[in-house]
C-alpha cells in the first residue's frame, strides 16, 4: 500500500469513527436496524418545501398531535451575524402541541437532519404520546428534536422572530390543512406555540407587496393580527 493509499485509508476510518461517534452521543441515539423511522416535525418541518430539502422522501405527512412537549419561540440561533430566534419545544406533561409526522426512507436523511437541527437533541417518543389526526399511527421508532439547555432564550432585541421564518411554520400548517381537510389546524398551530413576542422583525422581501414571494401572506398575516394583535402591531419592519 502506498502512502497515498495510507493516507486516504486514514482518513476515511477517522470520518468514519467521527460520525458514529456523532450518530451515538447522548443526543442522538442509534435507530434500531431494520425499524421503520418517523420524525415529528413542528416548525420548519411542517413545510413541504423545507422537510424535502433535507429529507427527499419525506413528502408525504401525517397530522397528528403530540403530547407532553410544549412548542415555543425559545431556540436561540447561532451568535453571529444576525441573530434569530426559531421554535423549539421543551418537555412539559399538561401541554400538547399539533405537528406532522413523516417517514424517513433513506438512513441518510436521518443523519442529515440531525445535522441541520445541530441545536437540538433527538429524542424517542412512545406511541402513546402521538395521536394522528388522519389516518392510523405506522409502526416505528418516533422522533422529536427536543431544545439544548444552552441554546434556549426567548427572543430579545437581538434575537427576535423573523417573519420569513414564521411564513414558513405557518405556511406549512396551512398545506396541512388544506391537504387533509382540517378546519382550525393553522390556528391551532398558533394556539399552541407559547412565546410569541413582540421582538418581532418582518424580513420578508419587498414586505409592502410579499405576494409575489410568499403566497400565503395575505391568510398568514390575517391569523396573527386576529390572534396576536399586540404582537403583530409591533412587528419591525427590516
Amino acid at each position: 500500500m502506498t502512502w497515498r493509499h495510507k493516507l486516504r485509508f486514514g482518513l476515511g476510518l477517522l470520518c468514519l469513527l467521527a460520525g458514529n461517534a456523532l450518530a451515538a452521543d447522548d443526543c442522538h441515539p442509534l435507530p434500531t436496524p431494520g425499524t421503520p423511522q418517523y420524525l415529528v416535525g413542528y416548525g420548519s418541518l411542517m413545510e413541504e418545501a423545507s422537510r424535502l430539502r433535507t429529507a427527499p422522501g419525506a413528502k408525504s405527512a401525517l397530522p397528528v398531535r403530540v403530547q407532553g412537549f410544549r412548542r415555543a419561540w425559545i431556540a436561540r440561533g447561532a451568535p453571529v451575524g444576525f441573530g434569530t430566534t426559531f421554535l423549539g419545544v421543551s418537555q412539559d406533561k399538561a401541554a400538547r402541541m399539533n405537528a406532522v409526522l413523516f417517514a424517513l426512507a433513506e438512513e441518510t436523511e436521518l443523519s442529515n437532519l440531525d445535522a441541520r437541527e445541530a441545536g437540538y437533541c433527538r429524542v424517542a417518543l412512545a406511541p402513546a404520546q402521538v395521536t394522528p389526526l388522519t389516518g392510523t399511527l405506522p409502526e416505528g421508532e418516533l422522533w422529536l428534536y427536543l431544545n439544548r439547555p444552552e441554546r434556549t432564550a426567548p427572543p430579545d432585541r437581538r434575537f427576535p422572530i423573523v417573519q420569513s421564518y414564521v411564513d414558513i411554520f405557518l405556511g406549512g400548517c396551512l398545506q396541512i390543512e388544506r391537504q387533509h381537510q382540517l378546519a382550525g389546524f393553522t390556528e391551532e398551530c398558533v394556539d399552541s406555540t407559547a412565546g410569541w413576542s413582540r421582538h418581532w422583525v418582518n424580513d420578508r422581501i419587498h414586505p409592502r407587496r410579499p405576494f409575489a414571494h410568499q403566497p400565503n401572506a395575505g391568510a398568514i398575516d390575517a391569523l396573527l393580527q386576529r390572534k396576536l394583535p399586540d404582537q403583530f402591531r409591533a412587528i419591525r419592519i427590516e
